[in-house]
């Protein structure tokens, strides 16, 4: 399995992860990521690639989370927020703090793009958490252009720049190669991590696989690295 160059910058190597920010698995999976890479202490470079949970979500009219997961079941309401309280209760175990009540389904595309946007400017993984924290927590509408560019801004990056790049749609080509990506490697759902173009993880996983996966990726890069040199 390949996700391209699996050599990160700093001498270790990469961690790619596909996502989205309205999957609330996706944002436990990248906290039990963070909780390992503090565990592992070497480098790695974190690179998130879109996937849309909801791609015939297309709205930028914010819907009820529970009224959403209710329809997409034809489950009454009320169990569905039951449904989401459990996620919720998980989600507490890990420090994370999920709103449901707020959360305001819209397509997450425009989101995505500012996550490429982020990621040109090296602020990708401080992006991609703060929109977790926009959608889960805050209750933002993350299709709102405004919105998003206050984010941008939040993070670190020119706010007038990240607007015109989502005026232009300037990372929507890339939105779709990760789509189509996802595809060829066989990416039906997230969150899914590949470990140094090798190894692969699905789902929010106990902490212990992720750093049992950084360890074995890590080790087996040194020795192909030192095979190669020798």
């Amino acid at each position: 399995m390949s996700a391209g160059d699996d050599h990160g910058p700093t001498g270790g190597f990469t961690v790619d992860v596909w996502s989205d920010v309205m999957c609330p698995f996706c944002y436990m999976g990248d906290a039990l990521l963070t909780q390992a890479l503090e565990h592992f202490g070497r480098p790695v470079e974190v690179r998130y690639h879109s996937f849309l949970l909801m791609p015939d979500l297309t709205s930028d009219v914010p819907v009820s989370v529970d009224e959403l997961l209710s329809s997409k079941h034809g489950i009454p309401r009320e169990q569905a927020a039951a449904m989401n309280e459990q996620v919720a209760a998980r989600g507490r175990e890990l420090g994370l703090d999920y709103r449901f009540d707020r959360a305001a389904a819209v397509t997450t595309r425009k989101a995505h793009e500012l996550s490429h946007h982020a990621a040109a400017h090296g602020r990708q993984r401080e992006m991609i958490q703060r929109l977790f924290r926009a959608y889960f927590t805050d209750g933002l509408n993350i299709a709102d252009p405004q919105v998003l560019g206050d984010l941008a801004a939040e993070t670190g990056l020119d706010r007038e720049s990240a607007l015109a790049a989502l005026a232009s749609g300037e990372h929507a080509d890339a939105v779709e190669a990760d789509r189509r990506q996802a595809q060829e490697i066989g990416v039906t759902g997230v969150p899914f991590f590949v470990f140094a173009g090798r190894y692969a993880v699905s789902g929010a996983q106990p902490l212990e696989v992720f750093v049992q996966a950084l360890q074995t990726s890590w080790d087996e890069t040194r020795a192909a690295g030192a095979q190669a040199g020798s």
